[in-house]
């Protein structure tokens, strides 16, 4: 008996048990990756993705004690990469993420209001809400056989932030318009007044604006990549461009390194990498990133170079349109025409080489023409005022008939384009005969030259013959001191010519 009443247990320790194995169960949920239809999220509970990179959950940005439900870099929970209800915070910690009665994800506060819902119009049978490793939030029918499918995804609501796997650009099927919106502030992720999305006038261009101003721009994409940037030091962009579907994203170069872009209030992008093993970010890169990226810094019809001072200067044909807001290093006002275009016989054009093309405000496009047909195809066209080739095989050709704006000269080489300014007949025979002028200078000063280095070749050889001669002639014997005794009769008195100023002269016998 007395063994039996060893082995009761006491209700104290059976309810810690129970208290411990519940607490254990809900630390099990809450570590999965998973949401079922009849689970939910409170505010201190996490998802948390299979491979643990990212983590989604409740969090206060900066300073502010509202809160919102995101997913962060699950190694550097500062880092917010998405956020789902960032126009309408929860002003407590009394929020819940959980499925709604038609099977969509929602986001309710204290008094059961949905605050945010995922507007999945798709229906399902068993819904389940799931982090992936990549950081994408998809909602997902369990039953389904098609595991590449999702009824919704957060990948398709950019914020601040663009990381390996979301796509910028236009779904024609969904009407999805996918772009970076920068936050208002640190402390408040609310649409901001900066965006970074891609805008198609005929070519692909990725365009920065703040207030519905353009700040920055990419250049046309060319086959490759966008005309007006370097290729990226850690990753590669991909475009994809059909009738239905225009969308960019980025290809890593190595896996191991993680990517990241971030557009800030202030209207700049910053590019970020995460090394393996490592807890901080590194800062890569910026843009804007000088002078010349600043959309139209020089105003119209010019080009920026940022090696020159002033880095603005008009292109062949056009002078400043202001000399006095030139003279104090303004070129708001850009350049004009020296002498109008006429369509006379003789404009030709001048080439301006590695450049980012300017904005396409005012393009024709013909994916088909060659160099030479894009060329001719300008020229017989009085309003075309430039040409360009859009393609890097060689291919495509651009013309323009407005002011061209925001050209930049590229530094880097094996990108940039050329572009060829339509000049006229006037302009192009000034050019010819300055360029004669050059030629006739150049001739004449590079004979001088050459003279002058041969006679000074001759003379020098000439000089290093006489001083050879003179060294020659003026060399002395040298005696040792008996034999001038000998010779001078031990320096007889009969033997002295006279005195000098080194001493008495003897003559030698």
């Amino acid at each position: 008996m007395r063994k039996a009443k060893q082995m009761e247990a006491h209700p104290f320790f059976t309810s810690l048990y129970a208290a411990i194995s519940l607490s254990f169960f809900l630390q099990l949920s809450l570590a999965s990756d998973t949401m079922t239809l009849n689970q939910s999220i409170s505010d201190g509970d996490t998802l948390v993705s299979f491979g643990h990179n990212f983590e989604l959950g409740f969090f206060s940005p900066g300073d502010s004690k509202n809160r919102y439900l995101g997913i962060w870099y699950k190694i550097t929970p500062g880092t917010v990469v998405w956020v789902a209800n960032k126009d309408n915070p929860i002003t407590d910690s009394h929020g819940v993420l959980t499925f709604s009665k038609n099977e969509r994800l929602v986001l309710l506060n204290q008094t059961r209001s949905i605050i945010w819902s995922s507007n999945s119009s798709k229906e399902a049978e068993n819904p389940v809400a799931r982090l992936l490793n990549s950081g994408n939030l998809v909602l997902e029918d369990s039953t389904s056989k098609n595991t590449e499918s999702c009824l919704w995804q957060s990948f398709d609501y950019l914020t601040n932030s663009w990381i390996a796997g979301m796509k910028i650009g236009l779904n024609k099927d969904t009407g999805l318009d996918q772009y970076l919106t920068s936050w208002k502030s640190t402390n408040d992720p609310s649409n901001g007044d900066c965006t970074y999305k891609i805008q198609n006038d005929g070519l692909p261009q990725m365009v920065l604006s703040k207030a519905g101003i353009t700040k920055f721009r990419n250049g046309p994409w060319n086959g490759l990549r966008f005309n007006g940037i370097p290729p990226g030091p850690v990753y590669r962009p991909v475009l994809v461009f059909t009738e239905d579907k225009l969308f960019g994203y980025s290809e890593p170069y190595n896996n191991s390194v993680i990517t990241r872009v971030t557009l800030n209030q202030s209207g700049l992008l910053n590019l970020y990498i995460l090394q393996e093993r490592s807890t901080e970010w590194a800062f890569v890169a910026i843009v804007p990133n000088d002078p010349c990226d600043n959309y139209g810094e020089c105003g119209t019809n010019s080009v920026c170079r940022i090696y020159k001072s002033p880095i603005c200067e008009c292109l062949n044909g056009f002078i400043p349109k202001s000399l006095q807001k030139r003279d104090i290093y303004d070129w708001s006002s850009g350049c004009i025409r020296r002498k109008q275009l006429d369509c006379q016989r003789g404009e030709g054009f001048a080439k301006v080489v590695r450049v980012k093309l300017p904005d396409l405000l005012d393009v024709w496009l013909n994916k088909s023409m060659n160099l030479k047909e894009c060329n001719a195809e300008c020229l017989k066209n009085c309003s075309c005022i430039a040409y360009a080739i859009s393609s890097i095989n060689g291919t495509g050709c651009l013309m323009w008939f407005g002011d061209l704006i925001d050209i930049r000269e590229l530094t880097t080489e094996n990108i940039g384009q050329d572009i060829y300014i339509r000049l006229s007949a006037s302009e192009q025979e000034s050019i010819h005969d300055l360029n004669k002028k050059k030629k006739l200078v150049i001739i004449p000063v590079t004979s001088i030259v050459s003279g002058m280095l041969i006679l000074v070749f001759v003379l020098q050889i000439i000089w290093k013959k006489r001083k050879t001669k003179k060294g020659e002639h003026w060399d002395l014997p040298l005696f040792d001191f008996d034999t001038i005794a000998t010779a001078t009769n031990n320096f007889s008195s009969a033997n002295m010519l006279g005195v000098g100023g080194f001493g008495p002269v003897y003559k030698v016998i």
